[in-house]
């Protein structure tokens, strides 16, 4: 009987053997996945998961806007802050900080969320709403959104000064009380 003991014994071992092989693996491939299906998350989706939060975004020569995640489009957010909005597009973010570990992929969203850029600054343009616009090389604007083109817009200065410009050199547009 000693034998079959012994037969039984290593048999249970190598049983358990491959069950913590076929474990470890089964661990490493869904590290995998996990990793292989973040890497389609978009920091536009991060930020959908964290709206109605409190978070702070770093803008070159802006430094740390801090609010409340308004709004997110694919490629702008509205952050509610004291006193005032800024309408920033995501391109202009440096950094985030305090938004949700989670993510709200874009097929979840709505077709409203799914609005872009122009949409916000269009919006800015039909309440003729006076802002302050942020550049990419420091400089601000006090003025009103004219129109919007694909990729430029049309503002005209407090002092009537008409000027465009591309989005490319747009960081920020802060809300201004008339």
């Amino acid at each position: 009987m000693s034998w079959e003991h012994d037969l039984f014994a290593l048999l249970d071992d190598l049983e358990g053997q491959a069950a913590a092989a076929w474990e470890a693996d089964r661990e490493a491939e869904l590290a995998d996945r996990a990793r292989t299906e973040y890497g389609s998350v978009t920091l536009a989706s991060r930020l959908m998961a964290s709206r109605g939060r409190g978070v702070s975004l770093d803008l070159p020569h802006l430094g740390r806007l801090e609010g409340r995640l308004a709004r997110v489009g694919e490629e702008w957010c509205l952050l509610s802050g004291t006193g005032q909005d800024w309408i920033v597009p995501l391109r202009a973010v440096t950094g985030v900080r305090g938004a949700s570990e989670r993510s709200v992929p874009e097929v979840a969203w709505s077709p409203i969320d799914r609005l872009g850029l122009r949409a916000a600054l269009r919006r800015l343009a039909d309440a003729e709403a006076r802002c302050l616009l942020h550049l990419a090389d420091g400089t601000r604007h006090e003025a009103y959104v004219l129109r919007v083109g694909v990729d430029f817009l049309e503002g005209r200065a407090t002092s009537g000064e008409v000027f465009l410009v591309p989005y490319a050199g747009l960081v920020a547009v802060q809300s201004r009380d008339d």
